[in-house]
């Protein structure tokens, strides 16, 4: 079973958060919520770069071992989800993320906390594939459609790569080195970096 990972390259993203926007609208997430933001590295500094960032699904998610009721998942492609229907809003996944993934809708300004909701790699939730009640809680399940999260089948210059590690891997690889090679940067290893993944992938 292939494993699953993501991958932004932060010399192609421009900003354009069409990622974003194709996440809202495919998955019918609620005002307030954003699965997926594209937030700005050295912001006003020399080589400042953006990235869009969502949950990173962890090989060793640290959302799952902080969670007092266990709501986590990890499915065989090594996709963390959560189950909605345990979670009790706590908060607990938010302060454990690196990537700041989890997001809890509030009722008004002073409202209490909800469910909380994160990307699911477009891979639903514990219901049955397709049910309405999956759509309701998830948004579609696009991974049991054999599709790829639409985020990165969205994002135009290709910044955001999704899919099976391997091939996210080889493909990120092949522009490294075409990079060196057409003298992009005189050190790219310090240059162009696979964002997150030292942090998410530990044990891969």
């Amino acid at each position: 079973m292939a494993r699953m990972k993501f991958l932004c390259d932060d010399e192609r993203c421009i900003e354009c958060n069409a990622c974003v926007t194709a996440c809202k609208n495919e998955h019918e997430v609620p005002w307030g919520i954003n699965r997926r933001r594209v937030v700005t590295l050295d912001d006003g500094q020399p080589g400042e770069k953006s990235i869009s960032v969502a949950c990173m699904h962890c090989t060793d998610a640290p959302c799952a071992a902080v969670c007092p009721v266990d709501c986590f998942y990890t499915t065989e492609d090594g996709v963390v989800l959560h189950d909605k229907d345990l979670c009790i809003g706590c908060g607990y996944c938010f302060y454990a993320c690196p990537f700041g993934a989890p997001q809890f809708p509030q009722d008004g300004q002073f409202g209490a906390r909800g469910k909380m909701d994160k990307c699911t790699f477009c891979a639903g939730g514990p219901e049955p594939d397709h049910s309405d009640a999956e759509f309701n809680n998830y948004g579609r399940n696009r991974l049991a459609e054999g599709k790829l999260p639409l985020c990165a089948e969205m994002c135009s210059t290709k910044a955001l790569l999704a899919g099976d590690s391997n091939i996210v891997a080889d493909l990120f690889r092949e522009r490294v080195v075409r990079r060196q090679f057409n003298g992009l940067h005189d050190d790219t290893a310090t240059t162009t970096r696979a964002w997150g993944w030292d942090t998410a992938y530990q044990d891969d």
